[in-house]
């Protein structure tokens, strides 16, 4: 496969493992000099791993210094990975929780694109992906706060989307199904959930991969994909559809 992002510079937020590790590796592999950034170390370890091109940086999205500092100033690519689930019901969920869930969601990913803006602007264009679910999309039981902040994910990328078409700037978002990673099995372990259960009720009979996540956010990243812009790509095996 030819190398996509040669000379492009790629800034994931929530690296450190999952979709957010799975983008980075991939885009490393694409010929992107890379930032990763995760509030845990680990994001250091994958950049190391990785090589030159790559590195890393301690950050948390809510807040807006941390962000302003993180954010290179030369940035062609954002992937907005970063996130926090929730398991409860809406009178279930504490207010601090739901404040919690929008702050790293919404507001993260609002911050991340404040300042990754100006910069893609000022060289003439970039591609946004930020990373939404199938929840923004269908009610999902015992999820309230979480549906609530992907939802506003959604409606963000859309309108990013048309106040920056004319700086050459694509933002789109990925709503992911059910996808087999470190965070889905906490959320599973705290809801007291199981895996099997999860695979019984996905039409395709199995949970989607962090890999391929990590290809549609690359399409969408990619001069492929330059006529796509404020579109939510559903990705979840026909969890929506059935």
């Amino acid at each position: 496969m030819a190398e996509r992002f040669t000379a492009k510079h790629a800034f994931v937020t929530g690296s450190g493992s999952g979709i957010g590790e799975a983008v980075a590796r991939a885009l490393y592999a694409e010929g992107a000099t890379l930032t990763l950034a995760d509030l845990s170390d680990s994001a250091s370890a994958i950049a190391a791993e990785l090589g030159a091109r790559a590195t890393a940086v301690r950050l948390d999205v809510r807040d807006e210094d941390q962000v302003r500092a993180a954010m290179p100033e030369l940035v062609d690519v954002l992937v907005n990975v970063a996130g926090v689930g929730s398991t409860t019901s809406a009178p279930e969920t504490p207010l601090d929780v739901w404040e919690q869930v929008f702050a790293v969601n919404c507001r993260g990913t609002f911050l991340t694109c404040k300042h990754a803006i100006p910069a893609m602007a000022a060289r003439g264009g970039g591609a946004i992906v930020n990373v939404a679910s199938v929840g923004a999309l269908v009610g999902l039981k015992s999820r309230a706060a979480y549906c609530a902040s992907k939802g506003a994910v959604v409606a963000l990328t859309r309108a990013l989307a048309v106040d920056h078409v004319a700086d050459g700037i694509r933002v789109n978002a990925v709503c992911p199904g059910t996808v087999d990673s470190p965070w889905v099995r906490r959320l599973v372990d705290d809801a007291g959930e199981s895996l099997e259960a999860l695979r019984a009720r996905q039409p395709m009979g199995r949970l989607g991969t962090t890999a391929e996540i990590a290809d549609s956010i690359l399409y969408l990243a990619c001069e492929q994909a330059a006529f796509v812009t404020g579109t939510a790509l559903v990705i979840d095996g026909g969890m929506t559809a059935a």
